[in-house]
């Protein structure tokens, strides 16, 4: 299942990521650090694949924040530059 999971993870390793402005937004929102997001990639547990997601395939992904919070983040490929997109972050709730 974790084929696309392991593209974006290699991506983001890579530091061939950028973060949307809506992602940004609930970061901020949520008092969420970037860098938690972007460390926390490592050891995340892919949820859902969703490589007929239209303009890029996604991936849904639970991780757990420094202080033990678990989030939901939402990443995407963007196929044609082979960057990770970082969608969303939000809380289980």
């Amino acid at each position: 299942m974790a084929q696309l999971f392991d593209k974006i993870r290699q991506l983001v390793a890579n530091q061939r990521y950028m973060v949307s402005e809506h992602a940004a937004e609930r970061l901020e929102e949520r008092g969420v650090l970037e860098w938690q997001i972007i460390d926390g990639i490592r050891h995340a547990n892919p949820l859902r694949e969703r490589p007929r997601d239209r303009p890029n395939p996604s991936v849904e992904a639970e991780l757990t924040l420094a202080d033990g919070t678990a989030v939901k983040v939402v990443w995407s490929h963007v196929v044609i530059i082979d960057i990770a997109k970082l969608v969303t972050v939000h809380f289980f709730e």
